[in-house]
């Protein structure tokens, strides 16, 4: 941000503000009133405005307005001697993103800007890092705080060699996220190699990792190169790694610490470059305290941690990702564009998804391939999910035989949402906030227990 343009029918104040930011490295424009600012705002681009409010011919709420619609990319500071939290509020209504009371000091203006420089700069990069994890990772959607943040590290970590320990449930995306860190990555033309350590047999995962020599065991008729061979240069994943027997968990420790690895049955060590990513539906550090997982290792695969949520907790992310999973199954059957009906949608979005991301995909490739409407109903979608529209009853109490946690936390959380909706009168906002929930989990809390 180094073009600003000054608006002030003062010229001690144009001069005094000219002078400070051309000396902070600035392109500096300054004029007299709203109407020679608008035309300079129509013949070039600047990236602020810094105005007075009280000016001949066009005063500054009115250029406010006007810039913001000719120029919306423009940041806007306004100033006025005249000063009131009303004046403030309607600046800031009218598209200004600050307000400063005169007199002030010159260099309020400057911090000004530096704040508004950094707010477009975190703008931008957002925008760029949506853009690129649309194109690298389309099925990865972003509304929610959670995923917000998990994109963030990703962006930040992709570029380095450091492990990356992705943690989160079944179905909720570790693959998708370790490809996106892979993709981001000075790597992405070299090898991405996955394996799941949970599907292989325990006599054979060593194996397959570091590769065999000939002759090393019975079936052995051949040298073969292990996983860590074939991904040499690029990024190998360790999807469960929480499944590793321990066994195996010594030589996956020294591959890392040492960078080669010895085949099974070879007497020396190869050279590798390999990028390290691990992926986990366990709780690795309880499986420290349990003795089934090596501390050191759980320490060097645990250098970066993204926790990936459950979908139960992107509720605002359910719909966009099921229209995109409808139009890509749509795309690959060769059928026209098909969307969930109002009905529909609403179970979509009240249904736990155990499953997560993974059990949403199959649901809705299910309803594509029964619904032959241009409209999907609710009658296409797994029995599951229909009864999701159907509050289960919630017990009046526990009994003392009853020792079940879900159904006491039930009746705990229907009592304490009826209470704060007799409290706050019926309003959900404030009773939300009594709950420490955000209005959308009240909200649904309210449709799963029956409590509309």
């Amino acid at each position: 941000m180094r073009r600003v343009l000054i608006a002030d029918d003062e010229e001690s104040i144009r001069h005094v503000l000219s002078e400070m930011l051309n000396e902070r490295g600035y392109e500096v424009r300054a004029v007299a009133d709203g109407e020679e600012a608008m035309r300079e705002l129509s013949s070039r681009d600047y990236d602020a405005l810094v105005t007075d409010v009280r000016m001949p011919r066009m005063n500054g709420l009115d250029l406010v307005r006007a810039a913001q619609a000719s120029s919306p990319e423009t940041t806007i500071i306004v100033m006025s001697a005249y000063g009131s939290h009303d004046l403030a509020i309607e600046a800031m209504k009218a598209g200004a993103y600050d307000y400063l009371g005169k007199p002030f000091r010159p260099d309020e203006v400057l911090l000004v800007l530096r704040k508004a420089e950094e707010r477009e700069r975190l703008r931008r990069e957002n925008i760029r890092l949506r853009r690129e994890m649309s194109r690298l990772a389309p099925q990865l959607v972003a509304e929610s705080a959670a995923m917000k943040e998990v994109l963030r590290v990703v962006q930040k970590v992709a570029p380095m060699l450091t492990t990356v320990l992705i943690q989160g449930e079944s179905g909720t995306g570790k693959e998708l996220v370790a490809r996106a860190v892979h993709d981001l990555s000075p790597r992405a033309e070299r090898p991405f190699v996955a394996v799941n350590c949970g599907a292989i047999p325990e006599q054979l995962i060593e194996s397959e990792l570091f590769g065999h020599a000939k002759g090393a065991f019975t079936d052995a008729r051949v040298a073969k190169r292990g996983l860590f061979e074939e991904a040499d240069g690029g990024t190998l994943l360790l999807d469960e790694v929480g499944e590793l027997p321990l066994a195996v968990q010594p030589a996956l420790l020294r591959a890392l610490q040492a960078g080669e690895v010895r085949r099974v049955g070879d007497s020396r060590s190869t050279r590798v470059d390999v990028r390290l990513l691990a992926a986990t539906n366990r709780d690795l550090a309880a499986e420290v305290q349990a003795g089934r997982f090596r501390e050191d290792l759980y320490y060097r695969l645990n250098v970066v941690q993204i926790r990936l949520p459950p979908l139960r907790e992107r509720q605002e992310e359910i719909a966009v990702l099921a229209e995109r999973m409808l139009a890509r199954h749509a795309g690959r059957a060769g059928v026209a564009q098909r969307r969930l009906s109002a009905q529909a949608l609403e179970l979509v979005q009240r249904y736990r998804w155990p499953g997560n991301v993974r059990e949403l995909e199959n649901a809705m490739e299910r309803a594509l391939v029964l619904s032959e409407e241009e409209e999907i109903g609710a009658e296409a979608l797994p029995e599951a999910v229909q009864r999701a529209g159907t509050p289960e009853p919630v017990p009046a109490q526990v009994g003392a035989d009853d020792f079940s946690v879900k159904r006491a936390q039930r009746v705990m959380e229907t009592e304490l949402i009826r209470r704060a909706l007799e409290r706050t009168g019926g309003n959900r906002t404030k009773a939300a906030e009594l709950l420490e929930l955000s209005p959308r989990a009240l909200l649904y809390k309210i449709r799963e227990y029956g409590l509309e």
